[in-house]
């Protein structure tokens, strides 16, 4: 399954457990919060100033 600026957070830690530091590196230290989970990549990638894009690049490129 590829990720997508919809896929939700907490599904794809879920799917893919590999990708938090992903995550943490471009300062999303909120993972295990309920509304970080409930988020959507796109609306993170929004709050924190992040290219979506490049992120999703990154993502896709190592949940393999």
């Amino acid at each position: 399954m590829t990720l997508t600026k919809d896929s939700i957070i907490g599904e794809t830690l879920d799917a893919h457990p590999s990708l938090a530091p992903l995550f943490l590196e471009i300062g999303m230290h909120c993972l295990g919060c309920p509304s970080a989970r409930g988020e959507s990549i796109g609306e993170a990638c929004a709050v924190h100033g992040i290219d979506c894009d490049a992120f999703l690049q990154k993502l896709n490129a190592q949940k393999d």
